[in-house]
């Protein structure tokens, strides 16, 4: 088991927290996916200086998604990425559910419009072909959680 810290790597300049989001639908998991340029993601960003990365995930996903009602009902575990960006950078990946369906992108005031250009709830297979070989490993590992939920056939 990892447990939260706010400290994560001397050798990482930037060190972003966020959520794979799922929802239960037909008994089975949704997972939210963002879309920023041609790249599919969940909801992250960085941590800032004093904020731990529960912190950061919570602000992240409401400033990114409008989503308040996180819940994170198979606890605090994460999934922390190896470095990538040329090192500099790691993402580390809570589980959280929401009951929301419908989700916003609002504008980001430093940027003058939202940081993402589309969102989907995908299946697990859709989510797979959609992100990166590095988040898909976010996938993998919140499988040993949600393979087990009674709630899901």
């Amino acid at each position: 088991m990892q447990y939260e810290d706010k400290h994560w790597s001397d050798d990482v300049e930037i060190f972003s927290s966020g959520a794979i989001i799922v929802r239960l639908e037909n008994k089975s998991f949704r997972y939210l996916l963002l879309k920023a340029y041609n790249f599919w993601d969940f909801p992250k960003g960085q941590v800032e200086l004093g904020e731990s990365a529960i912190e950061a995930t919570i602000r992240e996903v409401q400033e990114e998604t409008t989503i308040t009602d996180l819940n994170f009902r198979w606890g605090f575990d994460f999934y922390q990425t190896p470095a990538y960006f040329k090192g500099k950078k790691i993402a580390r990946y809570h589980l959280a559910e929401t009951q929301r369906n419908e989700i916003s992108l609002p504008v980001n005031p430093e940027l003058g419009h939202p940081e993402h250009n589309d969102w989907i709830w995908a299946t697990r297979a859709q989510a797979l072909k959609l992100v990166t070989p590095r988040v898909r490993e976010a996938i993998y590992w919140s499988d040993l959680f949600l393979a087990h939920d009674p709630r899901i056939i």
